[in-house]
């Protein structure tokens, strides 16, 4: 699962924006697919559910605000919010259509009873998908956290690349990927050459940049890299513990080390009149590793908070006196 940044309580307002023009247009690696600087991230969309195990109230406003706002692609999965997550998006697009340009990039997931996830459970998974979205194809279509499968499996007979490697040659997809965290989980489906895109998350941020060498592999090979969950589930973008719990960094509860350098970091974006979340953003949009960032969202006005901190003028001399705070103390091991 991808960590959502900037969730909050979604709106309930039903006025549909108009289609906004995104100024940055960029190359999703060599799969011939643009990208956004920022993609919208959904992890959280449509929860609480509603009585009628419908997605929560205000989710296809947002949806519909996010397919229409500045970013090219909103970010989904098949398990995101129990399926609530595609579900108000493919409301969204019912009720509106998908504006020319825009995308769905959604992931095929692990069946949710028994954990199997093999060639059959890729294909029944991205049927889920369709189905709940309401289109025929998708652009760019995700192997989802293979934790419960050895690579070994996953890429035997019958395993869950070949059912991935089916959609492509079946022209269902535009483009496969692997989404994980681990580096150790993501690095031998890079290697194995077949997949067009690369999804890592919290491994590079401003206090962790322990997935440098596995883009710089997805780089060689002409894979598209997402980076997502830039704000680290919250903490660079200033959100600190509640109700007395620790703040925490990618899942984990932030060390006394971590917390410290943050501050320090926080203290050094004051000093040169920027927010620490427009730094932590532009960490990953400025890197020639990655070609969008994804930032989970899902109130209407994330979408224009994010945006002005895309666009935030970051000082030059901000970047060297941040390496001057040296290594960051990450909480993440592998």
């Amino acid at each position: 699962m991808i960590n959502d940044d900037l969730t909050h309580t979604p709106s309930t307002d039903q006025t549909t924006p108009a289609v906004a023009t995104p100024d940055d247009r960029r190359p999703l690696g060599s799969t011939g697919l643009l990208a956004s600087p920022v993609t919208v991230g959904t992890s959280g969309l449509g929860t609480p559910a509603s009585a009628d195990g419908s997605p929560a109230a205000g989710s296809t406003a947002f949806a519909t605000a996010a397919l229409r706002g500045p970013n090219l692609l909103v970010d989904t999965s098949n398990a995101y919010s129990d399926g609530r997550s595609e579900t108000a998006i493919g409301d969204a697009i019912r009720q509106g259509g998908l504006p020319e340009g825009r995308g769905v990039v959604t992931k095929a997931d692990q069946d949710p009873s028994t954990a199997v996830f093999d060639r059959d459970r890729v294909l029944r998974s991205f049927e889920e998908s369709l189905e709940r979205l309401g289109v025929e194809r998708i652009p760019v279509f995700h192997l989802h956290d293979p934790y419960s499968v050895s690579f070994e499996d996953a890429s035997a007979p019958g395993g869950a690349i070949e059912g991935m490697l089916a959609l492509k040659e079946q022209g269902l997809v535009d483009a496969i990927g692997i989404a994980a965290g681990a580096i150790s989980v993501m690095l031998p489906y890079v290697r194995t050459g077949v997949f067009d895109v690369l999804l890592t998350h919290n491994r590079f941020t401003l206090v962790d940049r322990s997935a440098t060498g596995l883009l710089e592999e997805a780089r060689s090979r002409g894979m598209g890299v997402f980076n997502a969950a830039p704000f680290g589930g919250g903490l660079l973008a200033g959100r600190r513990g509640r109700d007395g719990k620790p703040a925490t960094y990618a899942y984990q509860a932030g060390s006394p080390e971590l917390l410290a350098w943050v501050d320090r970091a926080d203290e050094l974006a004051t000093r040169h009149g920027i927010p620490l979340a427009a730094a932590a953003l532009a960490f990953s949009t400025r890197s020639e590793l990655v070609d969008s960032t994804v930032v989970g969202m899902n109130r209407p006005e994330r979408l224009e908070q994010v945006e002005a901190l895309r666009t935030t003028l970051i000082p030059d001399d901000f970047w060297s006196d941040l390496e001057a705070l040296g290594t960051p103390p990450s909480t993440i091991t592998d």
